[in-house]
């Protein structure tokens, strides 16, 4: 799990959002990056001004897609040469 706080209103708004829906958020901490799934946020009610305490399940990385195929229709002037 990676535990970080913040004092930004717009990012717990949207950390409280993805965890309400189910889905992935990504912070950049430092140098790195961390996507995963919001467990809590959670405000310490004795600091001013107000900060909140997020906590992150990093996802395991997506496997890339399969490219798609290349269409095999061919053009329409081929057929008449």
């Amino acid at each position: 799990m990676f535990t970080f706080e913040t004092a930004d209103q717009k990012e717990v708004r949207r950390f409280r959002i993805a965890q309400f829906n189910g889905r992935t958020a990504t912070v950049k901490s430092g140098g790195s990056t961390i996507t995963g799934h919001v467990r809590s946020v959670m405000e310490n009610e004795a600091s001013v001004p107000q900060r909140w305490t997020i906590t992150i399940v990093p996802a395991p990385p997506k496997a890339q897609a399969p490219l798609r195929p290349t269409s095999r229709v061919r053009p329409f002037a081929e057929d008449y040469f």
